[in-house]
Order: C-alpha cells, then sequence, then structure tokens
C-alpha cells in the first residue's frame, strides 16, 4: 500500500472541496528511483511548473519539497514517486477566481522557472494556495520482464477526444484512460494501442511511442490528444545525438504496415520494445538496450 503526505504531513487526508478532487484540476508527474536517486528530478519539476502555468495556476518546487522528495528516494532506493498538484480548495462551480488567474498568468516566467528548478529555489507567495500530495510505492515487478522481451498492444475501441488547451499536459482527469483499462485485453497483449477520432495513432494507455519506419524514428504529434512524457522527450534529445532522423508527425493507423521497429516510454518503464500491434508483428531494434542503459533505465 501507498505511503501519502498532503502538503509536508504524512498520512493526512484532501480537502472536500480541493478543485483536483472535485473537478481533476490540477496534473501530476510519476517519478522512478534508482539506486536512491530519482531519475530527471529536475526536468519532472520543470515539466509540472510549465503544466501549471498552462493551467493557470502558478507554482514552484520549493527547496523543503526538494529536500522531502530527496530523502524519500534515499530511503527507498528502487521506488516510484508520485506528486500530485492541484489548484487548491475552491467553492462550489467550476469557475475560478479571475484574480487567481491572472497572477498565474502575470507572475510566471518561463526563463526564471527554468532556472528554479535546478537552482532548487524556495517557493513564492503564489504557490502557498497549491496542495501537493506525494505519494511513495513499489515498481510494477512486471516491467522487468517487458524490458526483457517486449510487449503486444490491441487497439482499444476508445477514442482520445481533441482538446488542444490540455494536450501534453499529464493532468489529473485521466476518465480516457479509465475507461481504456477497464476494458480487458486479448489473450496475450499487455498494453492498449490508442487512437484519436482521425485515426491517428497517439499512445499506449500509459506510455509515449515511437515507429521507425524507413530511414525515420516517428513520433506521434501531442497537439490535440495524448500526454507529452518527460522519457518521450529525453529519449528525442538521444535520438537526435545518435544521428538518428526524428519526426514529430501524424501518424495513421494504416502506417503500421510500413513499421520495421516499434517501442514506448514512460517514466517508470523506460523504454519496451512492441513487438506486436494487432495482427502487425515488428523486430526488436538492436540499439534499444544500448538507449536503457545509457539513461540508467535498465531495470
Amino acid at each position: 500500500m501507498a505511503q501519502v503526505w498532503v502538503n509536508g504531513e504524512f498520512d493526512i487526508g484532501v480537502s472536500p472541496l480541493d478543485r483536483g478532487l472535485a473537478y481533476g484540476d490540477g496534473l501530476f508527474a510519476t517519478m522512478r528511483v534508482n539506486q536512491g536517486h530519482i531519475l530527471f528530478l529536475d526536468e519532472h519539476m520543470e515539466r509540472l511548473t510549465q503544466g501549471a502555468f498552462r493551467l493557470g495556476f502558478s507554482w514552484t518546487p520549493s527547496a523543503a519539497l526538494y529536500s522531502h522528495l530527496t530523502t524519500l528516494a534515499q530511503a527507498n532506493p528502487q521506488s516510484c514517486i508520485k506528486l500530485i498538484l492541484s489548484r487548491g480548495a475552491g467553492g462550489r462551480g467550476y469557475g475560478v477566481e479571475l484574480n487567481r488567474v491572472n497572477q498565474a498568468f502575470t507572475q510566471y516566467d518561463l526563463s526564471s522557472a527554468a532556472k528554479s528548478g535546478s537552482q532548487h529555489e524556495t517557493a513564492s507567495n503564489n504557490s502557498l494556495n497549491v496542495t501537493e500530495v506525494i505519494s511513495l510505492s513499489g515498481l510494477p515487478e512486471h516491467y522487468q520482464n517487458w524490458q526483457q522481451q517486449g510487449i503486444c498492444l490491441a487497439r482499444s475501441e476508445v477514442l482520445l477526444g481533441k482538446q488542444p488547451k490540455l494536450a501534453g499536459i499529464k493532468h489529473c482527469n485521466r476518465l480516457e484512460q479509465v475507461l481504456i483499462k477497464s476494458a480487458v485485453l486479448p489473450l496475450g497483449y499487455q498494453d492498449w494501442l490508442v487512437v484519436d477520432s482521425s485515426n491517428n495513432m497517439i499512445e499506449s494507455s500509459m506510455a509515449n511511442i515511437f515507429f521507425v519506419i524507413e530511414d525515420k524514428i516517428m513520433t506521434p504529434r501531442i497537439s490535440h490528444a495524448g500526454v507529452a512524457g518527460m522519457m518521450r522527450e529525453q529519449l528525442i534529445y538521444q535520438l537526435l545525438g545518435r544521428g538518428f532522423k526524428v519526426e514529430i508527425t501524424d501518424i495513421d493507423y494504416d502506417k503500421l504496415s510500413s513499421v520495421k521497429h516499434a517501442f514506448i516510454s514512460n517514466s517508470l518503464f523506460g523504454l519496451v520494445d512492441v513487438v506486436a500491434i494487432d495482427s502487425f508483428t515488428f523486430e526488436r531494434a538492436v540499439w534499444t538496450s544500448s538507449l536503457r542503459e545509457h539513461l540508467s533505465l535498465t531495470l
């Protein structure tokens, strides 16, 4: 069972009026602890900072939060830490006080936020209303086997809706994923492939996806639906650094017949080869294991 802290206090509840609970008005990051260190901690914090800005509230990670996360990682050297941010407690109704929204947009600066994560600055006053929930749990045991053997995906009947205002953000309203995961997978398949209403492949139920087609590595555009994962970004950097051609574009489901290799990524299992999607089968790329090792992702 996960251990939980709310605003730094262990095992207390969240206000029934919290907007994250009432409306999913928040966002989260799921982080892997490897040998006592949180992988890509600063990148996770910067992604949360930018996501909060896009939702209309201002937040920066405090020195106390960094200290708490670091202490948890050192005490639990192979684990999973999840950090949820919500706008905080509010009254009845969807509306947000206009002055709070304006404050977030005027006080947030992308350049200064990029510096705040690496310097571990203390939180400013505009972060004080945000609810921070930290949970600690173990890593799923089957992820190691996934890395070693690869997995098969089946196409989900649930289509992702298009909403550019929310696309890319790992926000707390994940009802589409709940519906996707509620269906029973066919025998021999481990996860779902998800497409949007235009038949474009977007992601798996829990991860970003990459395809090797001819001489390019292609990953779906996340401009109308889906989550732009932190590990997706790290892999793109690594692939470009190795001389691969990487293209971010719309990828129709019908293009699966041209795919040679495929793999998925998220912060916990890092990189996992996809050996089949529905009736289409793919070879495992010889270089994915070295990518995992270089980024300290091997389980």
